[in-house]
C-alpha cells in the first residue's frame, strides 16, 4: 500500500482500533494490523489471508479491481500478485478478503529508512526482474477502464494511445492547482508544453500491465533476496507503455533519502541500458508523473509529496528543454 510522504504519515497503531474485534466477531480471531497507507489498513487473518479495510471505495469499483487482479494472475510471473477472494461491507466501509502475499519488503520507505549512497546491487536485480515480469503481461480492457489516483475519469476514455491518454491526464492535472505549482516551478507553462509535445511524439508500443507504484514496500523478497510478491496495485495502475513503469520506478524507489536524485539518475540509466528504453521517453514520463499527482496529499510547504514533485520538474530534462 502506498506510503504517505513525510508530514502525512498515519500512526503505526491507533489508540482504539475497532477492526481486530470486528474481524474476530466474523470468524477471524487474532487479526492484527500489518500495514496502512492511502487506500486503507491491512490486517493479517492467518491461513494465508488478509483483510483490507478501505478508507474509501476504490474509485472504479472493486469488481473492476478484482478483474484486473485476475487478468494479471493469468500469466506466469516469477512473483505472485494480489487476489481478492471476497468483498464485504460493514456500516458503509468496504472490506476485501485477499491472499496474503509472501516475503518481506525489500526495503523500508525512504522517508523512514534512508538508502545509503550505494544502492544494494540486488535491488537492481530485483527491479529488473519485476519490470520485465510486468512488461510480459498484455494490457486488457479492464486495465484500460481504471482511473488513477486523483482523477475521476478513466485514463483511456476516448483515447487509443497511452501517450495521448497520459497527455490528457497531464492537462487535467495541471489545471487542478496550476497557480500553486507555478509558485514552486518557474516556467511551468512552457515546461508543460514541452512535456505534452514529447508525449505526443512517442511511438506506439504494445501496451502492458502497469503497476505505477513500485516503491520498496510494494515489492516483497524472500530470504535469498529474490522477489516473491508485488502488492498494492491501484495507485497508478493502468495499461500502458512499460517504459512508463520503468521511468516512474526509477523516480520513486528512493523519494526522500539524501541521495534520492543520484539514485533516480542511476536507475534511469540502468533501465535505459538494460531494457532498451529511450532516455527521452523516460524523462518525459517522469515529468508526466509529477504533473499528474503533485496535489494528491496537500499543497502546503510541509507536504513532502508536493515538494518532491516540484523538485522532479526542476531537474527534469524534457520539462526544461534539455537533451536527456
Amino acid at each position: 500500500m502506498e506510503e504517505l510522504p513525510p508530514g502525512d504519515q498515519q500512526p503505526a497503531q491507533p489508540a482504539a482500533d475497532p477492526w481486530p474485534r470486528h474481524l474476530a466477531e466474523r470468524g477471524h480471531p487474532g487479526a492484527r494490523r500489518i500495514g496502512a497507507g492511502v487506500e486503507g489498513v491491512v490486517y493479517a487473518l492467518g491461513g494465508g489471508r488478509v483483510a483490507k479495510v478501505w478508507t474509501g471505495r476504490p474509485p472504479t469499483g472493486l469488481a473492476l479491481t478484482r478483474q484486473v487482479y485476475a487478468d494479471i494472475a493469468e500469466h506466469p510471473l516469477p512473483f505472485v500478485t494480489p487476489e481478492i477472494f471476497e468483498v464485504a461491507e460493514y456500516e458503509g466501509v468496504v472490506v476485501t478478503y485477499e491472499r496474503e502475499l509472501p516475503g518481506a519488503s525489500v526495503h523500508g520507505d525512504s522517508a523512514h529508512e534512508p538508502f545509503a549512497r550505494e544502492l544494494p546491487p540486488h535491488h537492481r536485480d530485483v527491479l529488473l526482474t519485476v519490470l520485465r515480469g510486468l512488461a510480459s503481461v498484455p494490457a486488457t480492457e479492464a486495465m484500460r477502464t481504471l482511473t488513477v489516483q486523483g482523477d475521476e475519469r478513466p485514463l483511456w476514455q476516448d483515447r487509443h494511445r497511452f501517450p495521448s491518454a497520459l497527455a490528457a491526464l497531464v492537462a487535467r492535472g495541471v489545471a487542478r492547482r496550476r497557480d500553486a505549482l507555478a509558485r514552486l516551478v518557474p516556467g511551468l507553462d512552457a515546461g508543460v508544453v514541452r512535456v505534452l509535445d514529447a508525449l505526443h511524439s512517442l511511438p506506439d508500443v504494445p501496451d502492458t500491465a502497469i503497476h505505477g507504484d513500485l516503491v520498496p514496500p510494494n515489492i516483497h523478497v524472500d530470504a535469498s533476496g529474490d522477489p516473491v510478491a508485488v502488492l498494492d496495485f491501484g495507485f497508478y495502475t493502468t495499461a500502458g507503455d512499460p517504459a512508463f513503469e520503468a521511468a516512474v520506478t526509477a523516480a520513486v524507489w528512493d523519494m526522500y533519502g539524501p541521495h534520492a536524485a543520484a539514485h533516480t539518475e542511476e536507475l534511469t540509466r540502468l533501465f535505459a541500458d538494460e531494457l532498451g528504453y529511450a532516455p527521452a521517453a523516460l524523462s518525459a514520463y517522469q515529468a508526466a508523473y509529477a504533473l499528474t499527482n503533485y496535489d494528491l496529499f496537500g499543497m502546503g510547504d510541509d507536504d513532502g509529496h508536493f515538494r518532491w514533485c516540484a523538485e522532479q520538474l526542476l531537474r527534469n530534462d524534457v520539462f526544461n528543454g534539455r537533451e536527456p
